[in-house]
């Protein structure tokens, strides 16, 4: 499943250097951008670092690795990023990823000077494409948040969304009782919450709370804890406030609404989603209210300035733990290339939109 190859030299890592983290339940990966010397084009290049041991809580379970891989391997869709080829180290899996290097939806959509309803579902239809191909592979991603929404290129009319990270997502096969407690909180669906069996009702009630922050700037289970978000979650605890929600639809809210339903038998599918007339309006009518409805923009481009300020203070304490951590594990050459089966990558450091 994974090729194995020489890892021949790592550059220095400093914290102003790190690109970009995926932290899940402890474990971490870096990424970097790659140019493949045969060539010339340009990929990014996901470092998974491997727990070495049952006992050690440093690192990714081999399983869960070659669990994203296997996935990977499956998907090819122009809203899913795409894995070009994987090897792996004594140290580290690496998965030479193709390179998506617009940023994330929320931090263009935070620069518009206006955007309405009908602007705003031409992305959130992209999503559903991109998670109607998944669900129709019976893959659930488990980890749908604005962080994953990413565009190929943001100099573009209407920018391409690319779903990433695949971590968290499960094939879901039919009679099993799947269950786990995973996600980021402010997202995660009461079944998971509850510890309830999962499917891919899961990534349909994500949509909803991306939808809700999109369209307002508030999130909408979220509390001051961890516990009171998850409490709210379980309780069905939110509301349209009418400050926020002053210039919305109706037909946004119902869309909404249907996807934020506790009984995962009533939440939207993926198919229902595509139909639903806010997405895709049934009369001339319908497609004014998107054109007239404004998103509350000024509340979005403040909440999102603090989303991304509490991030910032994670990603550089997390830099720091990680530097200590690889400054003690090996010393790092200078010279920063990878030979993968005679390929040649030459590596070097970029910066995405939300790293400091």
């Amino acid at each position: 499943l994974i090729q194995r190859a020489c890892l021949e030299s790592f550059s220095t890592i400093n914290v102003n250097r790190w690109l970009s983290l995926c932290v899940r339940s402890g474990q971490f990966a870096i990424v970097k951008r790659c140019t493949e010397k045969s060539t010339g084009a340009e990929y990014a290049a996901k470092f998974i670092k491997k727990r070495q041991s049952r006992a050690s809580r440093r690192g990714v379970r081999r399983e869960e690795i070659e669990r994203e891989v296997d996935i990977l391997q499956q998907l090819q869709h122009p809203n899913v990023v795409a894995l070009h080829d994987v090897f792996e180290n004594r140290t580290d899996v690496v998965l030479i990823l193709e390179l998506v290097s617009g940023g994330e939806l929320f931090d263009f959509l935070a620069q518009k000077e206006s955007l309405c309803e009908e602007e705003a579902t031409q992305f959130i239809k992209q999503v559903l494409d991109g998670v109607q191909y998944l669900h129709s592979k019976r893959i659930a991603h488990f980890d749908l948040k604005p962080e994953n929404i990413m565009l190929l290129d943001r100099n573009v009319s209407l920018p391409r969304i690319k779903l990433i990270d695949f971590g968290l997502a499960h094939k879901i096969e039919a009679g099993a009782d799947f269950k786990n407690i995973f996600g980021t909180p402010e997202f995660v669906a009461p079944e998971i919450v509850n510890y309830e069996p999962l499917g891919l009702e899961a990534d349909m009630w994500s949509i909803g709370v991306i939808t809700y922050i999109l369209l307002s700037g508030a999130s909408p289970f979220l509390g001051d804890t961890k516990q009171e978000t998850l409490g709210n979650i379980s309780a069905m605890n939110y509301e349209f406030d009418e400050e926020l929600f002053s210039n919305t639809s109706e037909l946004a809210k119902s869309f909404i609404k249907q996807l934020l339903e506790k009984d995962t038998r009533k939440r939207m599918t993926i198919q229902d989603a595509l139909n639903h007339p806010w997405i895709k309006p049934l009369n001339p009518r319908q497609a004014m209210v998107k054109r007239l409805s404004v998103v509350n923009l000024e509340n979005f481009r403040r909440q999102y300035a603090r989303r991304r300020w509490k991030l910032s203070f994670r990603i550089v304490a997390l830099c720091n733990h990680l530097t200590r951590i690889m400054k003690k594990s090996q010393k790092l050459p200078e010279q920063d290339q990878v030979e993968m089966l005679g390929h040649k990558y030459s590596m070097k450091y970029f910066k995405l939109t939300y790293i400091l």
